[in-house]
């Protein structure tokens, strides 16, 4: 592809942003690419985990407002967006786990992509920014509904109203970010945990993932409900019969998502 990579290993994709020369800024390429890997990646009982990442030393500068728009027909800003929609709903919807691994800039678009992953791991490096206001612009690619759930409503509203540019060390403090690691330990660091996810039991981690996406949105009595579905279903399967023979064996499971 022209502006992502997609490599796999071990049940783990690693989705690369790579438009290194313009800090990964999303163009109308980037977004048909990702939509595209995304849903396929959606599909498939092969691919485990995802890690989404960017090239050359930053994550992502939001998106691309000063070219890159491919040589198709002029298209109304309203059409852009539904790109964006579609991109960060696709994400946020995989049934897989996905982890952010974050070094350099994570701004505007850029921040929220990191925040729609399930985990987020920093570099000491990394700099995040809710950046829209200081180009004229409204916060997108859903950082108005996931930033206060990571951070607070007032929380949000700082970041959002002033787009300051905070370090890796305050994105940690004030929990937008799961961990922050040394830049050279990074890479270890999210392969470990992508390793972890790739073996788990993938049913029952999509399942609690969607449990746990909609818990703000439901009452006790519907989550509770929700959860029996769940267990039902897991019992049903093959993976839990393993999981409670490896434990009686003093053995690893092995997960295959049936």
């Amino acid at each position: 592809m022209e502006t992502i990579t997609v490599e796999r290993n071990e049940g783990i994709v690693t989705i690369t942003l790579n438009r290194p020369e313009r800090k990964n800024a999303v163009n109308l390429v980037m977004w048909d690419e990702l939509f595209a890997t995304l849903k396929q990646i959606g599909r498939s009982a092969d691919d485990r985990c995802v890690v989404l990442t960017g090239a050359g030393g930053d994550f992502c500068s939001g998106a691309d407002l000063a070219g890159g728009r491919g040589d198709g027909p002029p298209r109304h800003s309203l059409a852009n967006m539904r790109d964006v929609r579609d991109v960060v709903l696709a994400l946020y919807h995989l049934p897989q786990p996905t982890i952010a691994k974050v070094r350099g800039v994570a701004v505007g678009v850029g921040m929220n992509f990191a925040l729609t992953c399930d985990l987020v791991v920093a570099s000491d490096t990394a700099r995040f920014s809710e950046i829209f206001a200081r180009r004229g612009l409204t916060v997108d690619g859903g950082g108005s509904w996931s930033l206060p759930r990571r951070v607070g409503l007032h929380k949000a509203k700082e970041l959002v109203l002033f787009a300051d540019i905070i370090s890796a060390g305050e994105a940690g403090a004030m929990g937008l970010v799961n961990r922050v690691v040394a830049d050279a330990e990074l890479d270890e660091f999210v392969d470990g945990w992508a390793r972890r996810l790739a073996a788990g039991p993938p049913l029952a981690l999509a399942q609690s993932k969607r449990l746990l996406n909609n818990s703000m949105e439901v009452s006790l009595e519907q989550a509770l409900e929700d959860e029996g579905a769940a267990q039902s279903i897991n019992f049903g399967t093959q993976d839990t019969p393993e999981a409670i023979a490896a434990w009686l064996g003093k053995r690893e499971p092995k997960f295959e998502g049936r």
